[in-house]
C-alpha cells in the first residue's frame, strides 16, 4: 500500500479510470474470498449488498479489472470463467483441478523456483515479455480416487 491505498488503486489512477462503488464492491468480494469465484457468484454476493448493481456491470467490471492486471481470469475447463484478485507481487502458483468433481487446489509455494527459471528461459529464448503465468494440472482429487468408480460425487470445492 502507498499512502494507505492498495496497489491496485494506483492502476486506476495510472489509466485515468474512475474508481466507482461497483468496482470497489467487486474487488472487495474478490479480496475476501478464498475461492475462485465466477461472474455469477460475484454478482449474487455484490447484489445482496448493492441491489442496483446489475449483472452486466459485474461482467464489464471483471473485464476491465482483467485488462488492468488487477484480476486474473481463469478457465478450468468446465465452461465457467473464474476470477482471482492478484497480489502486487507477481505470484506464481499452480492450480490442481479435479476433472471429476471440479475441486480446485491452489499451490503457491511449491515449484516457484522451477516456474521462475522456466519463465526466464522462455522469455530470453523468444525475446518475449511474460506478464502472467497460468499453470493447471488436471487429474483426480483424493476423494474421487477413493470413490471406487473414480468419482467422489461431491459438490465442487476449492482449497488453498
Amino acid at each position: 500500500m502507498r499512502h494507505g491505498r492498495p496497489w491496485w488503486y494506483a492502476r486506476f489512477m495510472e489509466e485515468g479510470i474512475k474508481f466507482t462503488l461497483p468496482r470497489k464492491a467487486i474487488i472487495d468480494v474478490l479480496e475476501r474470498s478464498s475461492k475462485h469465484l465466477s461472474a455469477e457468484d460475484i454478482y449474487f454476493i455484490v447484489h445482496k449488498l448493492y441491489p442496483n448493481i446489475g449483472f452486466a456491470t459485474v461482467y464489464r467490471t471483471l473485464d476491465l479489472l482483467t485488462r488492468l492486471g488487477i484480476v486474473l481470469k481463469l478457465n478450468f475447463g468446465d465452461g465457467r470463467a473464474r476470477y482471482e484478485l492478484l497480489t502486487k507481487k507477481k505470484g506464481m502458483h499452480v492450480h490442481l483441478v479435479c476433472e471429476n468433481c471440479g475441486k480446485v487446489i491452489e499451490d503457491g509455494e511449491n515449484g516457484n523456483d522451477m516456474l521462475k527459471k522456466m519463465e526466464e528461459q522462455l522469455s530470453k529464448k523468444h525475446n518475449f515479455k511474460i506478464k502472467n503465468l497460468k499453470v493447471y494440472f488436471i487429474g483426480e482429487c483424493e476423494k474421487c480416487q477413493k470413490g471406487g468408480d473414480g468419482k467422489c460425487h461431491g459438490v465442487m470445492e476449492q482449497d488453498h
